[in-house]
């Protein structure tokens, strides 16, 4: 499937982190869609401390076809020993149609164009279709650690060495 990703303003970060979807964004989003409030929070402190971009950046992702919003994904923070980390998520409705895949694709592509050694997917133990989105995008796994939430989770990384990545991604817009 092919998406495009949307940055996400300050405004309608502003929103989320209120727990509320942003008038400008509430009749394309589908339930469950936009990333939640901790992530805009998160996203919003980042931006307000100074963080360059694109690391404090939230994306909507949006289906190609009709622009309907149909998940959210970005970058954790500043790349940590050249790797960054990613977040992503897709509307209960729309699982399973290769969103994911080609939503991390892209922020693949972004932080590879970035300069970044890697990017890093922590997956809670279990988490199935995100272990089988990040090995279709070509990661490894790398382990359990412990995330700064306390939380065990597994680490998966992704190298621009790998084949996936040695040339553009169609329907990319890094």
């Amino acid at each position: 499937m092919r998406v495009a990703l949307e940055a996400l303003s300050r405004e309608h970060l502003g929103e989320l982190a209120q727990g509320r979807i942003p008038a400008g964004l509430a009749a394309r989003a589908l339930a469950g869609a936009l990333p939640p409030a901790k992530v805009a929070s998160r996203a919003l402190a980042r931006r307000d401390a100074g963080h360059a971009q694109p690391w404090c950046e939230v994306f909507a992702v949006a289906r190609a076809s009709d622009g309907t919003i149909v998940g959210g994904c970005g970058f954790k923070g500043d790349p940590v020993d050249g790797r960054a980390g990613i977040f992503y998520g897709v509307a209960p409705a729309q699982r399973g149609q290769g969103i994911a895949t080609a939503a991390v694709r892209q922020l693949v592509a972004r932080a590879f164009a970035q300069g970044t050694q890697g990017v890093l997917a922590e997956i809670l133990p279990g988490n199935i279709a995100s272990e089988r989105t990040v090995q279709a995008c070509g990661f490894v796994r790398l382990g359990e650690h412990v995330a700064e939430d306390g939380e065990v989770v597994v680490q998966w990384l992704a190298r621009e060495t790998h084949p996936l990545f040695m040339h553009p991604v169609p329907g990319s817009n890094p």
